[in-house]
């Protein structure tokens, strides 16, 4: 795996923007380039039904020959397919030949091979071929396309009842020379109701299956004729009968006959409808015979596990309540365990849903590779023995793993590690995974380049069921939602990152799906304890912040003890012209204990110490006690999350997830039973570290539009709060929020966007509470290139904990006009397997200058450009 993080800013990149606008302009002349004088070249086609013209993407989506398609009203594609050489070939033998002695001096200097070779290079032949590909041929009018296109629209309309509708087309010579529009006229006329609905069923269990689910029918009487209608009723009754016994339903069986004039004119327009349900038909050797649908109950459920071939040599079973388990040598799995992932009963009717779960569920164990089932029949007592054919996965896996890092922290490294798994490791399909990995490289940003390396472990119990002692779980999450249990444990090393930290989690988690578009999970605790092995570097690795501290402790006229300064070059005393502030703490502690005296003038002198750099120097110590502070996260949460998305291809559908998150409150209660002991700050503490103590919870929707032209709109947006009680005024800065980066507002780096109306203030900026808003237009520019207008809106603020300063707290509805907006362009290029993105982010709205300067202050100058791999959401 190789992995690329990077956010770059965009500086002086006017000229070639210039530049690329003008090699577009003159492209643009070349529309005409491949079309023949006599031909014509199709820039619209038009739909007008009864005078109104339709917009109706799947009726567009009937015209057979489409003008061509363009960006931003531009023919992109048509061009770039203009530009490549009709016959590369040819071009290169006449280049080659125009002169009398080329040929022969290229062979001289490349050897003749090679200059048969030149000619199929991609600057020669490749680059023209894949202009082709990406590009568009020009849409040339042909009118046998277009009867074509109107066969279709009549054929559309006659499945909607309109049988007696009316169609023309116009081709306008537009004014613009060789260039054409197409209009289609459909007269629509009286549609075709239906009037009465008869039924001829052959099976009388059928018939009584029908009889029962009659009300919910799709083709009644009253209704518009709608050829869709009879498919879906169709698909319905279908899966009617498969989910009601009737296992070997065929939908061929369906069939609907119209009892009508079609050609009746006038408003009395009406046609019965007969639905006819033959029986089974079997294709013997010579013949075909039917057979009367029946409902179908199960005898028999075999269980066949080391299937790989038909054998039965050295083969056990076992009967465990309604299954018989096969097996050869040596049962490897509990019984029930195989027998919980099967839906069916014996005596039970069949269910098709009920084949569908049981598939899910054998998939879910992770132990068995392609399952399949096969039903054997006993049409006379109409029984059924069903077969299930299980294959197991190898008992151990290993998977190696290697990655290439790069982001703002680290200039570059590399990334090793390997997983080892372990299938069925207690006999009921717990999987055991054990990994490790380590990464190494260069930090970015050090005046001198040091390294960092990073080591880490887990180990992971799954279960495929809800693990929960003394609780019977199976009534509340049934096994046909395919219910998981994970239990990991956790442990990594840093070196160099940061103030170095030593980390240490366990997860007991629960996961489970009750339909195709839901999916659930529970935390029903983890744990997380983070060690910063060397707090001393904070003032090294939060430079923003010591510039503030180092700022206020060399204004003139402060009685600094000259001991706390060394100078810009780390070598003279502090007397220098650039002394630098190496006794932080002792500085802090001086201007806390009232060392020095503070001006309260009005205005303040800028010579001396003040009331704002007291409390400015008050924050960094606080700031400085809770970034270095080891923390004790305890924690319990609940997820939602619902996406009815069917299918990688479906770009119309939408996504929301919920969470709520608590922390503290275990502890809370066993410190009630244990003393645990106080800090000076009255906070409780295990282990010597105060645990965290908070309430959180999250929103998040996604919505897609599927637009035109393989256009999509999408639509994301976001709002979580965290708030501190009980032992903690703040959140763990694991667990805050922040805003920036190129999946939230992409005009701003990660972590440089707020809080509130500040300009990132810190190197870290984070609070605990966020609104977020993105609206992208995404659309095709050529070949598998993407592009994409976005507009990003959102910030972040300190609420209901210890910060008070207004410009970082969110203070009711006068705070919204601190959030931020970014807008943009982006250029995608489609991997197929992952989506690799440049976004170039702009300023728009930025609520940290004076409210006069906020909109387009600087746009273009302060533009961002962010690397990400696949879509933001």
């Amino acid at each position: 795996m190789i992995s690329m993080r990077s956010v770059l800013p965009l500086k002086n990149y006017k000229a070639k923007i210039v530049v690329l606008f003008l090699a577009v302009a003159i492209t643009s002349c070349n529309a005409l380039k491949r079309v023949e004088e006599n031909e014509l070249l199709i820039v619209k086609n038009s739909i007008i039904v009864d005078s109104l013209k339709v917009v109706d993407e799947n009726i567009e989506g009937l015209i057979l020959q489409k003008a061509n398609t363009t960006l931003l009203g531009y023919p992109l594609r048509l061009n770039l397919y203009n530009m490549a050489k009709v016959n590369p070939d040819s071009s290169y033998n006449e280049w080659l030949y125009k002169k009398e002695n080329r040929k022969r001096k290229l062979d001289n200097f490349l050897s003749e091979k090679q200059t048969k070779r030149l000619g199929e290079s991609f600057l020669v032949k490749g680059l023209s071929e894949w202009l082709k590909e990406i590009g568009e041929p020009p849409a040339i009018l042909d009118t046998t396309l277009t009867k074509g296109t109107l066969d279709r629209l009549r054929a559309y309309y006659l499945g909607k009842g309109y049988f007696n509708s009316r169609s023309s087309y116009t081709i306008d010579t537009l004014q613009r020379k060789q260039r054409a529009a197409v209009d289609y006229q459909i007269e629509l006329g009286e549609p075709f109701m239906l009037d009465s609905v008869y039924r001829r069923i052959s099976s009388k269990a059928i018939d009584s299956l029908f009889e029962i689910h009659k009300s919910d029918a799709l083709v009644k009487s009253g209704h518009q004729f709608d050829k869709d209608n009879f498919i879906l009723e169709r698909e319905r009754l279908t899966s009617i009968f498969r989910n009601n016994g009737v296992w070997n339903f065929q939908e061929s069986a369906i069939s609907f006959d119209v009892l009508a004039d079609t050609t009746r004119q006038g408003n009395d327009q009406k046609m019965d409808i007969e639905l006819v349900i033959d029986d089974l038909k079997k294709r013997d050797e010579n013949s075909v015979s039917t057979t009367e649908y029946k409902v179908f109950t199960f005898d028999k459920i075999n269980i066949i596990t080391d299937f790989i071939d038909n054998t039965t040599e050295n083969v056990n079973y076992e009967d465990f309540g309604d299954y018989r388990i096969f097996y050869k040598d040596k049962l490897r799995f509990k019984p029930q365990t195989l027998t919980d992932a099967i839906f069916f009963k014996k005596d039970s009717v069949y269910r098709d849903r009920d084949r569908i779960r049981t598939l899910r569920q054998i998939t879910n164990l992770s132990v068995f590779k392609y399952p399949s089932i096969v039903f054997v029949e006993d049409s006379v007592s109409s029984k059924l023995a069903a077969n299930i054919y299980l294959t197991e996965k190898k008992k151990y896996s290993f998977a190696p793993n290697f990655e290439i890092i790069r982001s703002d922290q680290r200039k570059v490294g590399v990334g090793i590690g390997a997983s080892l798994i372990s299938r069925n490791i207690f006999g009921g399909a717990e999987n055991l995974s054990i990994s490790g990995n380590a990464s190494f490289g260069l930090l970015a940003g050090e005046v001198e380049e040091r390294s960092f390396s990073e080591i880490g472990a887990d180990i992971s119990l799954n279960f495929p069921r809800i693990w929960f002692p003394l609780f019977n779980t199976e009534k509340i999450i049934p096994n046909y939602m395919l219910p998981r249990t994970n239990l990991q444990l956790g442990t990594s090393f840093q070196q160099n990152i940061g103030l170095d930290k030593q980390t240490f989690n366990g997860i007991l988690s629960y996961n489970w799906t009750p339909s195709d578009f839901t999916r659930n999970s529970l935390d029903f605790f983890n744990v997380q304890y983070v060690r910063n092995l060397n707090p001393g570097r904070f003032f090294t690795v939060y430079r923003n912040t010591y510039e503030q501290l180092n700022e206020i402790a060399t204004k003139p006229g402060i009685p600094v003890n000259p001991d706390y300064f060394v100078d810009g070059n780390l070598t003279t005393p502090a007397n220098a012209n650039d002394p630098e502030l190496i006794g932080t703490t002792n500085f802090i502690n001086d201007v806390l204990k009232g060392e020095f005296p503070i001006n309260t003038d009005t205005p303040p002198s800028t010579t001396e110490l003040t009331a704002d750099d007291f409390d400015d120097v008050k924050s960094i110590l606080e700031r400085q006690e809770r970034l270095t502070d080891n923390n004790l996260i305890f924690t319990s949460s609940y997820s939602f999350n619902k996406n009815n998305r069917e299918g990688a291809t479906d770009n119309n559908f939408y996504q929301f997830r919920f969470k709520v998150e608590s922390a503290g409150n275990f502890l809370s209660l066993l410190s009630n039973v244990i003393n645990f002991n106080e800090n000076d700050n009255g906070n409780k503490e295990l282990f010597n570290v105060p645990y965290s103590q908070y309430l959180k919870t999250e929103f998040d929707y996604v919505k897609y539009w599927n637009l035109s032209g393989s256009s999509v709109l999408a639509m994301r947006s976001f709002a979580g709060i965290a708030v501190p009680y009980g032992n903690s005024d703040n959140i763990p800065f694991l667990r805050s929020y922040f805003a920036g980066g190129s999946n939230d507002n992409r005009a701003w780096r990660p972590f440089s966007l707020g809080p509130g109306r500040t300009n990132a203030i810190n190197d870290f900026n984070e609070a605990n509470l966020k609104l977020a808003l993105n609206l992208e237009y995404r659309f095709p520019i050529a070949g598998n290139f993407k592009g994409a207008l976005f507009v990003d809106a959102g910030n972040i603020w300190n609420v209901f904990d210890n910060v008070d300063d207004p410009e970082l707290t969110f203070n009711g509805f006068s705070s919204l006009k601190d959030i931020a907006l970014g807008s943009g362009f982006g250029v995608r290029y489609d991997f197929t397997y992952f989506v690799l993105r440049g976004d170039l982010g702009f300023k728009t709205y930025n609520p940290a200058l004076n409210m006069s300067e906020r909109w387009f202050n600087d746009y273009f100058g302060n533009s961002v450009l962010q690397i990400g791999i696949n879509y933001p959401f």
